[in-house]
C-alpha cells in the first residue's frame, strides 16, 4: 500500500466508499448495509449510513477533490431525509437523539464545503435541512461529547447567518465542554467519567475542528483547544506500537482507523505537537494495519467489530453504518495538494519513555519491543451499553495480544477472562464489576474492587521489566476457587499455538507471542471462539486458588514473550 500523496490517500477512501453505491437507498437517504438492530430506530440507522460516509467526503470535497456521483448522492440525501413529505424522511427528533451524532457530519459538511453540499440545494431544500438541523437545539443531548454535536451545528447555522443559530446554547455548551476537562489535554467524557478513544476521536477532534474555523470569532478559545491539543498528544503517543496497532481499550473500537483522526485533526488545525513526518507515520502506520485485518466482508463493506466481523463484541449503538465513523480520521484531506503533509515522508515514533504515567487517563503504559501495554485503575462501569466489563476493568490491555469480550458467566470457557481474577461461587463465576478506589503509584497500582457484594478484594499490581505481578488480598464470607488469568495467546490453526501446564505455572505460546503465569496450580484454558477482538481463536493461561472463608492473599507473575 502507497500512501504518500493525496491522491494516494484519495484512492483509499473511494475503495471504501465505492462499494456502498449498490446499497443507498432510492432516495440516497442512507445505505442498507445490514439487518442486525441497535437501541434506536431503523430511520436513525438509515440516517447513519447517510452520514457517515461524510466524515470522509467533506475533507475530499473542501482539499479540491471532484466525484459528481458522490456529490448527488449526498445532496438527494439531504433532499429526502429531511423533507417531511418523503418516505425516506429521517424523522423527527426526540430528547438523546441518536440523529443528534449523524447531524455533526452534516453541520462539517456546511462548514468545510459548502459550494458542494449547501449551495446547490433550492431554498426550500435548505429550509428542510436547516429546520431538520435545527432541532437539536430544543432538546437534550447527552452530557458528554455528544454536546459538540450541537456545537458543531450552531457553528455551521452561525457560519451561514441563519435564524435557527443560539448563540446562548453555543456558548452553554462550549462552557459545558470546559466542565469536562481534567489536566494535561484530558477531559472525561462527561458525567460517566470514562477516559477513552473518546478523548482523542470525539472531544479533541471536535475541539480541533472548531479551532480550524472560529479563530476569527473565538480566537482565545482556539488558542485553549490547539494548546490542549498539544499537551494531549504528548501522552496520547503512547498508545500507538511502533508498527501502526493502537492500543484496544474501551467502547467504539468498531471505529477502529479512527484511532488516528486526533493526529488527522491535528494537521487540519495546522498543530503540530511532533514534526509532520512523525504524524503522518502514525496515520500511514495504523492504515497499513487495518488493511492487514479482516475488517471488511466479502463485498467489501466494513463490518462491525475489531480486526473481524464480531457482533458478541459490539456496543449496542453499532447499526451496520456505524464503522464508518472511522472516516473522520481523513480530515487532512481538506489540506490541498501541495501540503508539507504530503510531502513529508513517513517518520517512526519518536524515542519514548519505557515507562508513562499518565494519572489522568487513570493508567501506566509500558512500551516493550515496539509494543504497548496499558495497566489500568479500571474506574468505568456504569455504562450498559454492550461488554463494558471487558472493555474497562482488566488488568491490562496490550497493542499485541488484544483482549477478550465474554459469552456468559456459565462457564469459564464463555467468560474469557483474561487479565482478570475470577471466582467460582457455586457454580457461577465472577469477575470484576465494582471498583471502589485505586491509587497510582510509580510502578503500579492499588486497587479495591470487588467482585460482587460478599467478597471484596484489593489488588496490588506491580509493574515489571518481564511483565507484571499481582499481589491480591481476598476477604470472602466462604470458600470458594479463584482464578487468575493472563493475557489471552492467539490460537487459530495459522499460529501453531502450544500450551504447557504444571503445578506452579502454565504457558501458551504460539509463532508470535506467549504467555506464562505462574503462583497456582497450572491451567490453559481454550476459549469460546470469537471472544478476542483481535483473533477469532484464543487459549488463556491461568493458574487456581483454593480461597477459604476470611482473609486470602495470593501471588501471581505474568510473564509476557
Amino acid at each position: 500500500m502507497k500512501l504518500e500523496s493525496r491522491k494516494d490517500f484519495c484512492e483509499l477512501l473511494f475503495d471504501m466508499l465505492n462499494p456502498l453505491k449498490p446499497y443507498y437507498t432510492k432516495g440516497k437517504s442512507g445505505a442498507i448495509l445490514g439487518h442486525h438492530a441497535t437501541w434506536y430506530d431503523d430511520a436513525a440507522a438509515r440516517c447513519e449510513s447517510f452520514s457517515r460516509p461524510l466524515w470522509g467526503l467533506v475533507p475530499f470535497f473542501a482539499g479540491g477533490g471532484e466525484d459528481s456521483e458522490f456529490q448527488n448522492i449526498c445532496l438527494d440525501g439531504f433532499r429526502t431525509g429531511t423533507d417531511k413529505e418523503n418516505q425516506e424522511y429521517w424523522g423527527d427528533c426526540r430528547d438523546r437523539d441518536q440523529r443528534f451524532v449523524e447531524m455533526a457530519a452534516m453541520a462539517y459538511g456546511m462548514i468545510f464545503c459548502p459550494d458542494k453540499l449547501w449551495n446547490p440545494l433550492s431554498d426550500k431544500e435548505k429550509q428542510n435541512l436547516v429546520s431538520w438541523l435545527g432541532q437539536i437545539n430544543s432538546h437534550e443531548v447527552c452530557d458528554s461529547n455528544w454536546i459538540f454535536f450541537r456545537i458543531l451545528v450552531n457553528v455551521a447555522l452561525k457560519k451561514h447567518n441563519l435564524s435557527e443559530f443560539s448563540a446562548d446554547i453555543l456558548e452553554r455548551d462550549l462552557n459545558r465542554i470546559d466542565d469536562f476537562y481534567i489536566a494535561d489535554g484530558w477531559y472525561m467524557d462527561g458525567v460517566q467519567g470514562q477516559k477513552d478513544y473518546y478523548i482523542p476521536f470525539a472531544i479533541q477532534f471536535y475541539s480541533l475542528i472548531y479551532a480550524s474555523v472560529m479563530e476569527n470569532e473565538d480566537k482565545e478559545r482556539c488558542q485553549i483547544y490547539k494548546d490542549r491539543a498539544l499537551a494531549f498528544a504528548k501522552t496520547f503517543i503512547y498508545w500507538f506500537a511502533d508498527n501502526g496497532e493502537a492500543l484496544p481499550y474501551g467502547r467504539s473500537l468498531t471505529y477502529r482507523f479512527a484511532q488516528i483522526a486526533f493526529f488527522s485533526a491535528c494537521l487540519l488545525a495546522h498543530v503540530y505537537p511532533f514534526s509532520v513526518g512523525v504524524m503522518k507515520g502514525i496515520i500511514v502506520r495504523n492504515f497499513e494495519k487495518w488493511y492487514q485485518s479482516d475488517m471488511f466482508d466479502n463485498s467489501h463493506i466494513l463490518t462491525v467489530g475489531y480486526k473481524y466481523p464480531n457482533l458478541i463484541m459490539a456496543e449496542h449503538y453499532n447499526a451496520y453504518g456505524s464503522p464508518y465513523w472511522g472516516l473522520k480520521a481523513f480530515a487532512f484531506l481538506a489540506l490541498a495538494d501541495n501540503d508539507e503533509f504530503y510531502k513529508a515522508k513517513a517518520e517512526p515514533l519518536p524515542k519514548l519513555d519505557e515507562l508513562k504515567k499518565i494519572p489522568s487517563a487513570d493508567m501506566i503504559i509500558k512500551r516493550k519491543n515496539g509494543e504497548a501495554c496499558a495497566y489500568v485503575a479500571g474506574t468505568h462501569e456504569n455504562f450498559g451499553c454492550g461488554q463494558i466489563i471487558p472493555k474497562y476493568l482488566k488488568f491490562a490491555y496490550s497493542t499485541k495480544y488484544g483482549f477478550n469480550v465474554a459469552y456468559s458467566n456459565v462457564y469459564l470457557e464463555e467468560l474469557a477472562p483474561d487479565n482478570m481474577l475470577c471466582f467460582n461461587v457455586n457454580g457461577t463465576y465472577f469477575t470484576r464489576n465494582h471498583s471502589e478506589n485505586y491509587k497510582m503509584l510509580d510502578d503500579g497500582f492499588i486497587i479495591n474492587w470487588s467482585a460482587f457484594s460478599d467478597i471484596k478484594v484489593e489488588t496490588r499490581v506491580i509493574i515489571t521489566d518481564t511483565g507484571h505481578k499481582r499481589i491480591h488480598k481476598i476477604n470472602s464470607p466462604y470458600d470458594c476457587r479463584a482464578y487468575d488469568f493472563g493475557f489471552a495467546i492467539a490460537s487459530r490453526d495459522c499460529d501453531n499455538a502450544k500450551a504447557e501446564e504444571g503445578d506452579n505455572f502454565a504457558y501458551a505460546h504460539n509463532d508470535f507471542s506467549g504467555c506464562r503465569v505462574t503462583g497456582g496450580k497450572g491451567r490453559v484454558l481454550g476459549v469460546s471462539p470469537n471472544t478476542n477482538i483481535m483473533y477469532n481463536k484464543t487459549v488463556i493461561p491461568m493458574v487456581e486458588f483454593e480461597i477459604k472463608k476470611g482473609e486470602n492473599i495470593i501471588e501471581t507473575e505474568i510473564f509476557e514473550d
